[in-house]
């Protein structure tokens, strides 16, 4: 079962002085190899769900991150040898190339969620949480209140697409949220130069999708069902309308099953999915860290779609219609959102997108 724990209370987040996929950091002159600007992006403000402001007088030092997410969009901006320590590691092999040698020189400070006495201890003077308010289990305590982490010197932000997404008032359907985090990002670490140069990649491959699909209207838009195996298989785990993949898949020129939902996530019942009758199925699991544990995994959940009485029946079951793609650049905010929207396009409507 995926640890993901949300919702609850508004604290410090991402992304909020900058219009949505807009560059920032224009001022100063660059480090062209790690895209570090050298001057001109401080101090930065960002802000809460709320629109409450933390400021930034210099960049962070010392950074600590909740996982592997907020890490791997650091180690993308070239931020790297700012992170001390991480929770919640990607596995060796699970990011790509010099990405995953990078990471794995990153402290692991826990496997699971990062106890609060040592997190707070850490030294660190900048913690990003990729979710919302997350509870400490097992024995390892509360969360550090933002009383703690202020005594503690830490300045404790969110990424806003995932930790507002809840509560936001519109569905996701493009990744502006998720282009706002790189941008601010990028401001409050000095690396705006390569942030811009990361939305600007992004936004090349989204928009030549919607140039080919956009337009297409919503009933000639095949029913898409992300199916989360990771999350169990009891009782489904389908992404709602505020959900990352809801933008992605969205993007892709397909219609998200339960786009009905208003929020991230829910437990539904199979005959839910059964109903919706889907014409593809998202074979959604966690990077296993090779090609041979990542076709296992995707086999194993494709065969209990087949075998599961509630689901062989559906007609993307029955005519084979499966996607390979992993979870985390579907769900999870980053640069491979991108790239997932390129890649559903391209199986859904191969005479369009080329």
């Amino acid at each position: 079962m995926r640890s993901r724990v949300w919702g609850g209370t508004a604290a410090v987040v991402l992304g909020g002085l900058l219009a949505a996929g807009c560059g920032g950091g224009g001022n100063g002159a660059a480090d062209e190899s790690a895209g570090r600007a050298v001057s001109g992006d401080h101090p930065v403000s960002v802000t809460d769900c709320m629109g409450a402001k933390t400021t930034f007088s210099a960049a962070p030092e010392k950074i600590v991150t909740s996982n592997a997410s907020s890490l791997e969009l650091l180690l993308r901006l070239g931020a790297g040898d700012q992170v001390i320590g991480t929770g919640f590691p990607p596995g060796k092999g699970t990011l790509p190339g010099a990405l995953d040698t990078e990471a794995q020189k990153v402290k692991v400070l826990s496997k699971s969620v990062i106890p609060k006495e040592k997190l707070l201890g850490s030294g660190a003077d900048l913690y990003i949480d990729t979710f919302a308010n997350m509870k400490m289990g097992g024995g390892m305590g509360d969360a550090p209140t933002e009383k703690e982490f202020k005594a503690a010197g830490i300045k404790h932000v969110y990424l806003k697409s995932t930790a507002c997404a809840a509560r936001s008032k519109s569905p996701m359907t493009d990744l502006s949220a998720v282009e706002a985090d790189i941008t601010s990002l990028g401001q409050v670490t000095g690396t705006s130069a390569k942030a811009k140069e990361l939305v600007a990649g992004m936004r090349e491959k989204t928009d030549a999708v919607q140039k080919a699909v956009g337009g297409m209207a919503k009933s000639a838009r095949p029913t898409y069902f992300f199916f989360d195996y990771d999350a169990g298989t009891k009782q489904p785990t389908v992404v709602c309308n505020r959900q990352v993949a809801n933008a992605v898949i969205t993007l892709a020129g397909a219609r998200n099953v339960f786009a009905g939902c208003d929020g991230d996530y829910k437990q539904v019942g199979w005959e839910d999915v059964a109903a919706k009758n889907p014409d593809w199925i998202q074979l959604g699991v966690r990077d296993r860290g090779s090609a041979a544990a990542n076709k296992k995994a995707f086999d194993e959940a494709e065969k209990w779609l087949r075998s599961n009485a509630a689901t062989k029946g559906l007609t993307a079951v029955k005519k084979g219609r499966f996607l390979r793609i992993g979870s985390e650049q579907t769900t999870i905010a980053g640069v491979e959102n991108a790239d997932t929207v390129e890649e559903i396009a391209k199986k859904l409507h191969p005479d369009k997108v080329g």
